[in-house]
């Protein structure tokens, strides 16, 4: 009956009980292989300023052979940190294709942290080179901390990580984070840090180059994550042209990525190497980068788990939702 239909409404604190990584590596998997079969779409992005100084953006997309429906609203309010909140705010909706109905509403934060987090793993299983053993990463957020775990995860020889804070001093509850699984420490020179790492991550606000070009050794691969909206950037002029770039999708990657400093750049997507439509073989000094902007396939298959988890679980709060 239309008067007994339900909306269910998962939290924060549910949604942190129900992912597991492993899990949300296997849905964004999935999500690039559906990306490179053109089997899911991806709509316009959104992605707008705000007269609060917040970023407000909308990802979408269906998978119609699976009846996926579902978008994303997310943004960037850098002032929620001096009232002590995160300043990344999400909230992801999925509906029944067939009548536009509602299925659910998630909490959204955890969602982007742990499948953008998965999505730098896939790039470091295609792309790093196995053996390696040291990595640089910028920022000490919440998306810093899951690349960093996601990689500690990938490349087990992974053993000296420094980490480049805003203000160049060290983090304590970022290094106690991870201190029995690394060698982790402080980096004041940010173009030492480069110069000595088999591995870069960049997951900063994108204010700008983050290090100098010829600071990046041959053999080295970057997961970039912070130039997600037009006027982003964390890399320094020069460096796209002398690397192999991989982008998650080239139309959004040349709008708001790293890829709209040099337009013409080639690159590839890495769906199509998940996929195995397209061949990838490193060359030991090569430069690789990972231009990472974020599908909306990713959030509907990460969503779709956590949704049929919570059935199962009974977890969530069902409300009626009459039409």
């Amino acid at each position: 009956m239309r008067s007994d239909a339900r909306l269910l409404l998962i939290d924060k604190n549910a949604v942190d009980a129900l992912l597991d990584p492993v899990e949300v590596l296997q849905a964004v998997r999935e999500s690039f292989e559906l990306h490179s079969h053109r089997e899911g779409r991806v709509f316009p992005v959104i992605r707008e300023q705000l007269a609060t100084g917040g970023i407000f953006g909308i990802k979408a997309g269906d998978v119609p052979s699976q009846h996926l429906l579902g978008f994303k609203a997310a943004g960037f309010w850098p002032a929620n940190r001096t009232a002590g909140g995160e300043p990344h705010q999400a909230t992801v909706m999925l509906f029944d294709p067939a009548t536009g109905r509602p299925q659910c509403v998630i909490d959204g934060n955890t969602i982007t942290t742990v499948r953008t987090g998965a999505a730098g793993a896939l790039g470091l299983q295609l792309l790093a080179r196995p053996e390696s053993q040291s990595l640089t990463v910028f920022g000490t957020g919440v998306q810093a901390k899951s690349q960093l775990a996601f990689a500690l995860r990938t490349l087990p020889r992974m053993r000296h990580v420094r980490y480049v804070s805003v203000d160049r001093h060290p983090d304590p509850a970022f290094e106690s984070e991870f201190a029995e699984r690394c060698d982790v420490s402080c980096a004041s020179d940010a173009n030492a840090a480069v110069r000595e790492s088999d591995v870069i991550i960049t997951a900063t606000p994108g204010g700008g180059p983050l290090f100098a070009a010829d600071a990046v050794r041959a053999g080295t691969h970057l997961n970039c994550v912070g130039a997600d909206t037009r006027g982003k950037r964390e890399l320094p002029e020069g460096l796209l042209e002398k690397v192999r770039l991989i982008v998650d999708d080239v139309q959004q990657a040349r709008q708001l990525g790293e890829l709209q400093w040099t337009s013409d750049a080639l690159c590839q997507e890495l769906g199509d190497l998940v996929s195995g439509k397209a061949d990838f073989t490193r060359v030991a000094d090569d430069i690789t980068v990972f231009d990472m902007t974020g599908l909306a396939l990713q959030d509907l298959t990460v969503a779709r788990l956590i949704y049929q988890k919570a059935i199962t679980n009974h977890a969530g709060q069902s409300i009626a939702w009459p039409w």
